[in-house]
């Protein structure tokens, strides 16, 4: 069972998503192909994974008042969630456009809509329950300015902050001291540091900010950990991925919880490797996401 409270903040989306033998080039209509409506959105996917396989998970997110809004709430409650803080606005609840190949890769396009409508003053509003949480996950798909302010209030009160910097963007420097372990793939390590083509030396640059302790997730070669001035490298589980959309968000969730429960940085991302590789075998966002039974 888990050790600490996970609070999530982070967006809440409902996915719309079609799978098609290949995606399709700009200008271009490809016709044929499967249709399903889900939950989504990066906050919502690792706070569902990290409460499937075995957190304690409060969430907080901002979401309209509209009908994609309301069945959000009530299905987050039915993971057993804690929901007692989510925010309303009156923009509409944030949307995704998802299009999944054979292969198994996405392409996806986001209307953020109540999501980016999470404040500063939100944040502050809830700053008891990010100082009484063990472990706070963060992503991109609320603005910067409140993720800045969550990761502050957090550090200063001694709680652990994950940062899943996605989607990739440039970040305040600031920030870094106040992330206490940044979950990002080779594209966003590259986008934070403006290395490119040394990702040993673009952690150095993470390190040297203040970040302490990286997971760098690499796909279907797994991920590297680096820690202690020390790369370990975690090996893929081989599946046949048939759609890697929650994949990224299965992993946070899964790494927070194993922290959780006692297991070092390189055993919780053992376990989150495993959890994930369930996820890209089964389509969608929230659905495809796994219990602790599963594993």
């Amino acid at each position: 069972m888990s050790k600490g409270n996970i609070l999530v903040i982070g967006s809440s989306n409902t996915d719309m998503t079609i799978r098609a033998s290949r995606l399709p080039a700009p200008g271009e209509t490809i016709l044929g192909g499967e249709f399903k409506m889900g939950r989504g959105g990066k906050g919502a996917n690792q706070a569902v994974a990290a409460k499937r396989l075995g957190g304690n998970v409060t969430f907080v997110c901002k979401v309209g008042n509209d009908v994609f809004g309301n069945e959000s709430v009530q299905a987050y409650a039915a993971e057993g969630m804690d929901i007692s803080r989510i925010l309303r606005s009156e923009k509409p609840s944030g949307t995704a456009l998802i299009m999944v190949d054979d292969s198994g890769e996405n392409c996806i396009s986001v209307a953020p809509g109540a999501n980016g409508d999470i404040s500063v003053e939100d944040i502050r509003s809830i700053a008891d329950l990010i100082r009484s949480a063990s472990y706070l996950i963060l992503q991109l798909e609320i603005p910067v300015a409140a993720v800045v302010e969550a990761a502050h209030i957090a550090h200063e009160a001694g709680v652990c902050v994950i940062l899943n910097p996605a989607p990739a963007t440039k970040l305040p420097e600031s920030i870094f001291a106040d992330i206490d372990i940044l979950t990002p793939n080779q594209t966003e390590t590259a986008i934070l540091t403006g290395i490119s083509d040394d990702p040993d030396k673009a952690v150095a640059r993470l390190a040297e900010l203040g970040v302490g302790r990286i997971v760098m997730t690499r796909g279907s070669k797994g991920s590297a950990v680096y820690e202690n001035g020390k790369c370990t490298l975690v090996d893929a589980c081989k599946v046949n991925a048939i759609d890697a959309t929650a994949a990224g968000d299965t992993f946070c969730g899964a790494l927070c919880v194993g922290l959780s429960e006692g297991l070092d940085l390189v055993e919780a991302a053992r376990f989150a490797t495993r959890a994930s590789a369930l996820t890209v075998q089964k389509m969608g966002a929230q659905e495809s996401i796994p219990y602790r039974k599963d594993l």
